[in-house]
């Protein structure tokens, strides 16, 4: 699919396993999911335009790269927020804005609740959600980060199913979309399948008992 790009590093594959797993600990989860989102970020941003440098080393001056664009990173609440931290480990000057929404679970849809926007636009925003579902969510993030004014938006999730994917590519065809995996079909409910069940739930340990 045009503009999709699917990771088959053989890492992928090893920790999006664990990820599946329905015996995984929320603890064992989040470490998967900061695993994938380093994996994903570092195949999203090798396109990163880059400046000309110099740094005093201990024993000489040496010419060096920095990166030329001002990063955005832009979690959906809540799950998204767990691909934000190791992200900002490899970018800690990227700048960190949220989106929330809340799901209708009659239609399969969702509407924005919490939002927060920057006050100068980035050059490039990327959008997080471990989940690309019915697409209604991430079509949505995508045009409030254009409206924010950022040059380009790339999203970034770790599952995508086939119905999400045709949503977002009708709907801002320009989009860069990264993930580990495209799985089979959305059931009756919206939910993945395979999938990995309630990404939020998962990771922050709030499952029903």
């Amino acid at each position: 699919m045009e503009n999709v790009v699917e990771l088959r590093h053989p890492l992928v594959q090893h920790h999006l396993c664990g990820l599946r797993n329905k015996e995984t600990p929320s603890s064992e989860f989040r470490q998967a999911v900061n695993r994938l989102s380093i994996l994903l970020a570092y195949e999203a941003t090798k396109d990163l335009g880059l400046q000309e440098t110099t740094v005093q080393t201990p024993l000489a001056t040496a010419r060096g790269h920095t990166l030329a664009r001002r990063i955005g990173l832009v979690p959906i609440l809540r799950a998204g927020l767990g691909m934000v931290e190791p992200i900002l480990n490899l970018i800690p000057e990227a700048e960190v804005w949220h989106l929330g929404f809340y799901r209708d679970e009659k239609h399969c849809d969702r509407s924005s609740t919490i939002k927060s926007s920057p006050e100068r636009a980035v050059d490039v925003a990327l959008v997080l959600d471990p989940m690309l579902a019915t697409g209604g969510s991430a079509v949505a993030a995508v045009q409030a980060v254009k409206s924010w004014g950022a040059k380009q938006v790339k999203l970034i999730s770790i599952i995508a199913a086939p119905e999400g994917l045709r949503v977002i590519r009708e709907a801002h065809p320009e989009t860069l979309i990264y993930t580990c995996a495209i799985d089979s079909h959305l059931d009756e409910n919206g939910f993945i399948v395979p999938g990995l069940g309630d990404a939020g739930d998962r990771t922050f340990n709030a499952r029903a008992k």
